[in-house]
């Protein structure tokens, strides 16, 4: 059995998922949202944020964690900038914990679950909806991107997901 945690990390809101894998099976554990207060200074927000991630951290007990790589449009660098904070804390975390952690870009995500990198969210979302048995489309976007990045590492890494990409 071996469990992977997933990140979309944010400022603002970060999502997660955790994913076990099973022999072939897959199924969530829990999924959900770290969100900082926006009203505070970044020091404070970068606190609270570690906190959120320590206790998922803690309580979910991954094996290894995926998280999504930076991205961000040529006229919007202070959002990398931003996201590189909570990524930094992620891989911080990681480090303290010994758990090894892998980094994956949103083509690598969407080509790796849909077999095409240029998928929309909502195939995207239909695609973990159908793997993981989930009654509904998983929401908010940052929980499906989540869930979205662990299943990506499970393909890649373990190789059960059908074989979509290797």
């Amino acid at each position: 059995m071996i469990r992977v945690l997933g990140f979309d990390p944010g400022l603002k809101i970060t999502g997660f998922g955790v994913i076990e894998l099973k022999d072939r099976d897959c199924r969530v554990v829990q999924a959900g949202v770290i969100k900082a207060r926006v009203n505070k200074d970044l020091a404070l927000r970068l606190q609270e944020l570690y906190l959120g991630l320590r206790e998922i951290i803690e309580e979910a007990k991954p094996d290894e964690i995926a998280v999504e790589e930076l991205y961000s449009h040529y006229q919007h660098p202070r959002t990398a900038i931003l996201m590189g904070h909570a990524r930094g804390l992620i891989y911080l975390l990681s480090a303290e914990e010994g758990i090894p952690i892998v980094s994956y870009s949103a083509k690598r995500i969407k080509k790796s679950l849909t077999g095409n990198g240029s998928a929309s969210k909502l195939q995207v979302q239909r695609v973990i909806q159908a793997r993981l048995a989930l009654p509904t489309l998983p929401e908010p976007n940052d929980v499906a991107d989540a869930l979205a990045v662990a299943l990506c590492h499970i393909n890649c890494a373990h190789r059960v997901l059908g074989g979509i990409i290797h």
